[in-house]
């Protein structure tokens, strides 16, 4: 997707499965490497995409979304089920950079709505959703993804 200052944004593929089992283990429980190699190349036969952010090494960051349709709305909704960055690197724009990746790719499969499925009781993901846009709706937060709908 590209990269700013060293940060690079790029699709997650099943060679990213150890550094992301490692970032992962941050939030919660251990993912098996295996378990999650082959849960990355599934996804991509789904309708979706895992983006990581990565510098210099290991990945420091991790969105999931998925795209689907529904009786409601008249364009696919995208929806983010993952967004994590590492520990050391929050505070320093990479979440807002795998936002910024996640909503071109729902933009590109036509989609007018993002929700951010999480809990709304965080005190910092609800901060950093206000900031992004989000209000509170659905299962966690929405967002239109076009201006003036």
């Amino acid at each position: 997707m590209g990269s700013r200052y060293g940060l690079e944004i790029r699709a997650a593929g099943a060679t990213d499965a150890p550094g992301l089992a490692v970032l992962l283990a941050e939030a919660g429980p251990a993912i098996p490497v295996e378990a999650l190699a082959e849960r990355l190349e599934a996804m991509r036969a789904a309708p979706g995409v895992a983006l990581i952010a990565q510098e210099w090494g290991p990945p420091s960051g991790l969105v999931v979304l998925h795209w689907y349709r529904t009786l409601t709305e008249a364009r696919p909704v995208a929806q983010i089920t993952t967004l994590f960055v590492g520990g050391e690197q929050r505070r320093r724009g990479v979440g807002r950079l795998l936002l910024k990746a996640a909503s071109q790719a729902a933009r590109m499969a036509e989609c007018d709505t993002l929700q951010l499925v999480a809990a709304q009781d965080l005190a910092d993901l609800d901060a950093f959703c206000r900031a992004t846009g989000f209000t509170p709706g659905g299962p966690g937060f929405v967002r239109p993804l076009r201006k003036g709908r």
